[in-house]
């Protein structure tokens, strides 16, 4: 989200042309991968998280700007909304302590920013959706001053061409109208990154697929919107209709939404990009100037620049990225189904497990998406986000036979997919001990049934019941998860009630 995009109109033929060099780029692309011009393997992973800013009552604070000047460091950007910031932490290879490495960086990092947001009275805070936000805090008024994000919020709402009505039944319901897609700025997550060959690509794309709603139900961590109790992760149903530019009418014919999690296994990374391209309008139709197949010609590596900023408007759950470093152009599987939070140990659970279920699952003689179909996967995504740790999930017994049947969550982890998330970590060649700390975190999450989500929930509700009232309520629980943040424990292991 943080790309820079200049401010300026745009004219009736600018779709047209950059359409026509979307198609260029597409080209480019498949000469790239046909000439076999990709980076070699080096097991590089990468890892985003998107943080809130909260005073000391637990509400949003709007003031991005002033943190990022206080923290000065190219590791933090602005996002969204003016009460989130992103921290990006540098590639690294997957392998030895890395686990450990990361989890020491953020920690730093994440110290040091808290004590700068402090300087202003503000807080970080890890989680999937702060649940003191209100209606009154996600208008476009507190969207962050960039260029990108007016004419990101600007393009939507003007091919959408009324409200952003959101509509989410879970525990409770929300209804809520918006007139710009500020409400998309409530998702804060954890994006995970690996670079990929392209003849590797295909089957990485699709273990990350198969494996989302095991990663959304262990680390559910946003169950709260508007003050309304919904889905334990409810930042999917949020993000599908915050960005829908899709009209109810467009929706009964089947137009495909641009937050997406996808109709199908693939073969290959180019069907992605060029379903993007099929499929999705371009709703920033900035066009540079560099011409891909002139650049090839010459010997040289194009940016792909339009084709890169679609990309980035096309919300897959994992989106591919075609980057250029070093003059030479990469493949990415980028994994973003995760909350924020609630720790870093937390999140290094989550990291371990991903990275080690799609090495086992890629791996695999008979993987897992030739015994199950795409429709199942799917819908296990979406059973995820509605339950967390209540979820049943489709899944093939273990033997020749492999039929599907619905397992829960916890059963399906604790028996046969923890096993195998080892077993991808040692493959990769992490340090035994990283592998066995945190994942043994995933393990006490499921044999306690405990997520960020669960606790949430758990300590609202207690609340409730002590006589606060919900505003109150939410505001307890907040303040009691940043204190409980700061005790470094993961979330299984904390006490109960606000």
């Amino acid at each position: 989200m943080g790309e820079k995009v200049e401010a300026g109109g745009f004219a009736l033929s600018d779709r047209r042309r950059y359409r026509d060099k979307l198609q260029r780029c597409l080209q480019g692309l498949r000469r790239l991968l046909d000439e076999q011009r990709f980076d070699r393997p080096r097991d590089l992973m990468g890892l985003e998280i998107e943080l809130n800013l909260a005073d000391a009552q637990g509400m949003p604070r709007m003031m991005n700007a002033q943190v990022l000047e206080r923290i000065a460091s190219r590791d933090f950007q602005t996002e969204l909304g003016q009460f989130n910031l992103e921290v990006n932490i540098l590639p690294h290879r997957l392998s030895g302590r890395v686990l450990d490495q990361l989890a020491e960086e953020l920690r730093t990092g994440l110290a040091y920013a808290d004590r700068k947001a402090a300087e202003v009275d503000a807080r970080i805070v890890m989680i999937g959706i702060l649940p003191t936000l209100t209606g009154d805090d996600l208008v476009s008024a507190n969207l962050t001053a960039a260029d990108r994000y007016t004419l990101l919020n600007e393009q939507i709402m003007t091919a959408r061409g009324e409200e952003v009505v959101l509509d989410i039944e879970g525990v409770e319901h929300l209804r809520y109208a918006s007139s710009s897609i500020a409400p998309e700025a409530a998702c804060t997550s954890v994006q995970l990154h690996l670079q990929v060959t392209p003849g590797r690509f295909a089957d990485v794309w699709n273990a990350a697929q198969a494996v989302s709603a095991v990663q959304v139900a262990v680390g559910a961590n946003s169950p709260f919107l508007f003050g309304r109790e919904l889905w334990r992760e409810s930042r999917p149903p949020l993000f599908l209709q915050a960005t829908d530019t899709r009209q109810p009418e467009l929706i009964a014919q089947g137009v495909r939404p641009r937050t997406w999690f996808g109709e199908r296994w693939i073969s290959s990374a180019y069907e992605l990009f060029e379903e993007n391209s099929r499929y999705f309008p371009p709703l920033l139709p900035v066009r540079e100037d560099e011409e891909p197949l002139e650049v090839l010609e010459a010997g040289g590596v194009p940016s792909l620049a339009e084709m890169t900023l679609l990309n980035g408007t096309v919300y897959r759950w994992n989106r591919p990225v075609y980057g250029v470093a070093d003059g030479v152009p990469h493949l990415r599987v980028e994994n973003r189904v995760l909350p924020a939070g609630p720790t870093v140990t937390d999140v290094l659970a989550n990291t371990a497990l991903y990275y080690g279920l799609v090495r086992a699952l890629a791996d695999d003689p008979r993987p897992v998406w030739n015994r199950m179909p795409f429709s199942a996967a799917a819908e296990n995504f979406d059973a995820a986000c509605r339950h967390g740790m209540d979820a049943r999930l489709w899944w093939p017994r273990p033997g020749r036979g492999g039929e599907l049947s619905a397992v829960p969550v916890d059963r399906l982890v604790l028996e046969e997919l923890l096993p195998m998330a080892a077993r991808g970590l040692d493959i990769w060649g992490i340090e035994p001990g990283d592998r066995d700390r945190y994942l043994s975190v995933i393990e006490e999450r499921c044999r306690r049934r405990v997520n960020g989500a669960s606790w949430q929930a758990d300590s609202y509700h207690r609340a409730l019941e002590g006589g606060l009232d919900r505003e109150k309520a939410l505001a307890a629980t907040v303040r009691r998860y940043c204190e409980l943040v700061r005790t470094g424990e993961p979330v299984h292991g904390w006490p109960a009630g606000p």
